[in-house]
């Protein structure tokens, strides 16, 4: 039924028990997966006239963030392998997640978004937002989410 899933990860244990989940669920459909890892983009210090010496330049901050989302990635890569799963990852930079996860479902032409929720609800979710939110709204392919299992 679905022939590309796109599943991005954050890489907190929550995230990643999600994202495992969509590997299973890839597998039993015979799809293929798209693993993705948002990262921040590189922010300039404003609070100073010149940068410090010790704050990573550009290039130092994407490199840290590719091996940082690869690392997150590492798990479902291993999951997909383990499940015969074609795996493609992918590094975004963007400083709002939802909608480059939406972007990239959408031109990389997936059939299914599927992503946890963390389940916050209330002043936590109006407080922190909701990436899976974010994506609901702005998404026009399906979105199947994760709700994790509350433990006693």
């Amino acid at each position: 039924m679905f022939n590309k899933i796109m599943i991005p990860t954050d890489g907190s244990d929550p995230s990643t028990a999600a994202a495992l989940e969509g590997i299973a669920f890839a597998a039993d459909n015979k799809s293929e997966v798209i693993g993705v890892y948002v990262a921040p983009e590189y922010q300039y210090p404003v609070y100073v006239e010149i940068i410090p010496p010790t704050y990573p330049i550009e290039e130092e901050y994407d490199a840290l963030m590719r091996k940082v989302g690869m690392e997150y990635l590492q798990p479902m890569k291993e999951a997909a392998e383990k499940a015969g799963v074609k795996f493609t990852s992918m590094i975004l930079f963007s400083n709002t997640a939802g909608s480059a996860i939406a972007d990239a479902a959408t031109e990389q032409a997936c059939d299914l978004i599927f992503m946890g929720s963390h389940g916050r609800s209330g002043l936590g979710q109006l407080l922190l937002g909701s990436v899976t939110t974010k994506v609901l709204n702005l998404c026009q392919i399906p979105v199947l989410v994760h709700h994790m299992k509350k433990k006693k």
